[in-house]
């Protein structure tokens, strides 16, 4: 069976960019895979891991001859790149990325995309809290949801492509409108990631004494918090920059909520607690249904992700 695409481009080579250059390499999905990286010390690291067939520290020197460009970056630097490439970008290429914010990403990389070259955002919701070339796996994307958010027009025949390539990994392919995107991600994943930053920063501000026994007695709830907040820090400061109206919309509905919560555990309101906490059951009964309550790292087996 021949490849899906004769020459791919991975611009970004951590986790995401990592697990798709070896996704592609078990499934045969590319005849050759170039990565892109600033530092030397990872583009070492790349072709010492077999990621890439080369790896070049210029954007545009690694899309050159490209069928499909992927941007896997943090975001924030999604116009930079596209301005590198722009001119090296090959007719009929298919440009996309795995950024979790999508409004952002087509304002800063459609303006630099010649005309002939196709857009195809995407999102793969699925990560660990491990970065870095090494942290990659085929198995990352399996079972997990990939929504594209194709701009109006967008060629049909090259979204197919993409939508192809992620099944290809296991996933399952949504189509969503970019601004619905971003105020759906905004409570199921910004909103969660910036309580877990929050909650970790408040233990670090405890005294001393306490932060050891933080530490020392961390039950399972505070460990996935620690667990959340280990993330990629520039990722996550360029996902609440680029979504900014979007997490601040969920971040005063869920303020609110939690000031409910406090007046009812003040004035000992146990009805509304319990109350709350059974609605709240269900949503996690929801998920395991949906089988989305974590896919398994082959490299820590007893481990969630």
């Amino acid at each position: 069976m021949s490849a899906l695409f004769q020459r791919v481009a991975v611009i970004g080579v951590g986790l995401i960019g990592s697990s798709m250059a070896r996704a592609m390499r078990k499934h045969g999905l590319a005849g050759e895979i170039v990565g892109c990286a600033r530092s030397a010390e990872t583009r070492a690291k790349v072709l010492e891991l077999g990621l890439a067939d080369r790896c070049e520290a210029d954007p545009a020197a690694a899309v050159a001859g490209a069928d499909l460009v992927v941007l896997a970056t943090p975001v924030g630097a999604y116009e930079a790149v596209a301005r590198a490439m722009e001119k090296a970008l090959a007719p009929d290429a298919i440009v996309t990325d795995v950024g979790s914010v999508k409004q952002a990403v087509i304002r800063d990389v459609g303006p630099y995309l010649p005309e002939g070259v196709h857009f195809v955002p995407g999102h793969p919701i699925a990560g660990t809290e491990h970065s870095g070339p090494e942290a990659g796996f085929a198995e990352l994307f399996e079972q997990r949801w990939c929504i594209l958010t194709p701009p109006a027009g967008t060629d049909a025949a090259a979204t197919e492509k993409v939508v192809r390539l992620w099944r290809a990994f296991g996933s399952r392919v949504e189509i969503m409108d970019a601004g619905h995107h971003d105020k759906v991600l905004a409570i199921t994943s910004h909103l969660p990631h910036l309580i877990a930053y929050t909650i970790v920063g408040t233990a670090t501000g405890l005294e001393q004494s306490e932060q050891s026994e933080v530490v020392r007695y961390s039950a399972g709830g505070f460990r996935d918090f620690t667990r959340i907040a280990a993330s990629d820090p520039v990722m996550w400061r360029d996902v609440f920059l680029n979504n900014r109206e979007a997490v601040l919309e969920m971040l005063q509905r869920f303020t609110e909520d939690l000031t409910a919560l406090q007046r009812a555990i003040r004035w000992g309101e146990g009805e509304t607690l319990e109350q709350h906490f059974r609605k709240t059951r269900e949503i996690r009964r929801g998920i395991v249904e949906a089988k989305q309550a974590g896919s398994f790292d082959p490299r820590e087996p007893d481990k969630k992700v």
